[in-house]
């Protein structure tokens, strides 16, 4: 773990991660933690525009400084005339680096477990088995002790709900990048169907990409509410706070509804806790297969199942899945 120069006061700080949604959320137990110990100091954050919104409104932040690679030089030049004591870089990539180069603080860069993770997805040796979060591997980045407050999603007041009060919403957020992480549309409906029989309303989670996905399960789920956007996080998370429950796939929504403090159901499909990106600070319940010794394939997700079975998903069906949601729901 690094140590500061504990001579130098510590006035001005950095962090950097650039993308992507889940990523930044997972760096706010470690922004609150900076702030605690440093209260006097000022907390600028590095980070691509479309990410913006999950720190907008974060009390704990000062500046943003919005990274465009066709600006590099000038905001490179920016960041040298602000005189950061500390650069805490929890992006640690060619673009990263080279924003960094000419600054003269201190500088921590996330070391990314990526021996490790490659040895679990091609040997399936698992040198991972402490199962520290993301967030505790950035704390230890940044040399700072994070609390169990989980992550944080400010909402400003001006954004207002566009669902009715006190009704039983559950929402799905179908969508993922990767094909191996999204658990199979017809199942969310069969699923979403069987909720509604027990007096409970879907509501659907999507954000750009998920548009043709959100608009088909709308039409599948009797009764349900389609609050599909594009990209508008803040929306999305006020719309979030009436839920009762998330069900969700391992994706940046899922990072949204821990944000939130929402109880979690996730499905993990290709990928696994071991890898860190997993809900916190909320009573939530990860439901995989755990049987499979293909799993997992990837540390990030696949566009296809390399062994063609796609058992990861396929088998957790949704009758199964009900199942655990009844008993998961109990225990709320």
């Amino acid at each position: 773990m690094p140590d500061f120069v504990t001579e130098k006061k510590i006035n001005k700080i950095l962090i950097i991660r650039l993308s992507s949604l889940g990523d930044i959320l997972l760096t706010t137990p470690v922004i609150r933690a900076l702030k605690e110990k440093f209260p006097g100091a000022q907390v600028d954050f590095t980070v691509k525009n479309q990410y913006k919104d999950a720190l907008s409104a974060n009390p704990n932040l000062s500046n943003f400084i919005i990274y465009d690679k066709k600006e590099n030089g000038q905001i490179a030049a920016r960041l040298a005339t602000s005189r950061y004591d500390l650069i805490i870089d929890l992006q640690n990539n060619f673009r990263s680096r080279k924003l960094i180069r000419g600054l003269n603080g201190e500088k921590f860069r996330f070391r990314k477990p990526s021996l490790k993770k490659f040895l679990l997805v091609r040997f399936k040796l698992n040198l991972m088995k402490d199962l520290k979060t993301i967030s505790q591997r950035y704390a230890e980045t940044a040399n700072v002790s994070i609390d169990d407050k989980g992550l944080e999603l400010f909402i400003p007041s001006a954004i207002k709900t566009k669902l009715p009060k006190g009704e039983n919403y559950i929402g799905f957020c179908p969508g993922s990048r990767h094909y191996t992480k999204r658990w199979p549309p017809e199942y969310f409906a069969k699923l979403g169907n069987e909720l509604n029989l027990l007096g409970f309303k879907i509501i659907l989670f999507g954000g750009k990409d998920d548009s043709e996905l959100c608009a088909s399960l709308n039409e599948q789920i009797e009764n349900s509410v389609n609050l599909q956007n594009d990209d508008i996080l803040l929306q999305t998370a006020a719309d979030m706070r009436e839920c009762k429950m998330i069900v969700t796939n391992d994706s940046g929504l899922m990072h949204t509804a821990s944000a939130l403090g929402i109880p979690i159901v996730s499905i993990f499909g290709s990928t696994v806790k071991e890898f860190g990106f997993v809900p916190q600070g909320t009573q939530n319940l990860i439901l995989e297969n755990k049987s499979l010794s293909c799993r997992p394939c990837s540390h990030v997700g696949r566009a296809e199942c390399p062994q063609k079975h796609f058992k990861c998903m396929n088998d957790l069906t949704p009758e199964s899945v009900l199942y655990q949601i009844k008993n998961f729901q109990r225990g709320l």
